[in-house]
This record gives structure tokens, sequence and C-alpha cells, in this order.
């Protein structure tokens, strides 16, 4: 009996595992995937990071998800910021993104999660 439930957890975690395996990529290797291009505006009101997503492969994306990474002065994080890029980024194209943050001395911009359009997903 107990054989059974063990294989029967392990047969549920590898058919999970199968499904959000695409999303789990190291930050280097999305770099033939994405390029972004941003800059800080200092406002009355706080800071902005805005830019452009560039998806630099055949397929579009969706639910693109950014994360700003806010830096101190020797470029530790010190906090992180999220926004979702609105509507995805098509193939080949490029998609604008505004993200409010705190203020910090730096900031390292990211694509923190995406989901591939038409593979199945």
């Amino acid at each position: 009996m107990r054989q059974r439930l063990l294989a029967l957890v392990a047969l549920l975690l590898l058919a999970s595992a199968g499904r959000t395996a695409a999303q789990n990529y190291a930050q280097d290797s999305l770099d033939r995937y994405f390029r972004l291009e941003w800059q800080v505006t200092r406002e009355a009101r706080g800071s902005r990071v805005t830019g452009f997503v560039y998806n630099l492969y055949h397929q579009s994306t969706d639910r693109v998800r950014l994360r700003v990474d806010l830096l101190d002065a020797t470029g530790a994080v010190t906090g992180t910021s999220g926004a979702w890029v609105a509507g995805g980024v098509p193939a080949d194209n490029r998609a604008w993104f505004d993200v409010r943050v705190p203020e910090a001395p730096a900031y390292r911009v990211q694509v923190d999660s995406f989901d591939w359009v038409g593979r199945g997903n």
C-alpha cells in the first residue's frame, strides 16, 4: 500500500513538472530571447523605470513579468519591484513597459517570467 502511494505521488510530481519546466530559465539563457532597453526618470512623485522589452525569438510571448532590482552604491540588491508587460511581446518585436519604483542609487531590470504563445502551454 505504501509503495502504491509513493508511486502515485511520484507520478503526480512528474506530470506537473512537465507543465512548468518551460518557465524555468537561467537568467543568462534569456539573453537569446529578450533584450531590454530602459531608463530611469526621477519625478516629484518618485522614480519610474521605462523602456522596451524586445522579443528576439520567432514566437510570441504572453504574461511577461519584469523584475526591477533596487541596488545600493555597492551593487547589492536592497529591494525588488515587479511589473507586467501589457499584452505580452509579439514575435520579433517589442513592447513598452513603465514601472513606478522606490528611490535607489541604481536599478537592474530583468525578465522574470513569461509564457510562449502557441506552444501548447
